[in-house]
């Protein structure tokens, strides 16, 4: 598990290789993530956004940006936390994403980024 903290907000992400499938005649990779968002600060905040940067060893970079999470824009209070679960594919058994949640802070009325620090897909069998 990784995590960070940017402005009172902890991003913690655990990982998990869900195995492969055959599409188009290409085997894919698959893989899920469990993120937790703690808001450790003293105001209520909204996660209004992500920016997702996807690495794939055998590809480019894929952006990835789009309103809230799993289709929920989650407020939280100060002590409070959101945990949602989601995947990607790879076209490779090794990768990495890394992002941000752009929030806002109820308080200041301020929008502010939240890292998501970088965290690894990878397959059991690539490790050596």
């Amino acid at each position: 598990m990784v995590s960070q903290i940017t402005r009172g907000i902890k991003i913690s992400v655990l990982t998990s290789f869900e195995g492969t499938y055959f599409k188009n005649y290409k085997i894919h990779f698959a893989f899920s993530y469990v993120i937790t968002i703690e808001n450790h600060s003293k105001d209520s905040v909204q996660l209004i956004s992500r920016h997702w940067e996807i690495f794939d060893s055998l590809n480019e970079i894929e952006i990835v940006d789009g309103e809230g999470v799993i289709g929920k824009k989650p407020v939280l209070k100060p002590g409070e936390l959101h945990t949602y679960s989601s995947g990607c594919l790879l076209s490779s058994p090794y990768g990495a994403m890394k992002g941000y949640f752009n929030m806002i802070n109820f308080t200041s009325t301020k929008n502010f980024k939240v890292i998501v620090p970088t965290f690894r897909l990878c397959a059991p069998f690539a490790l050596n």
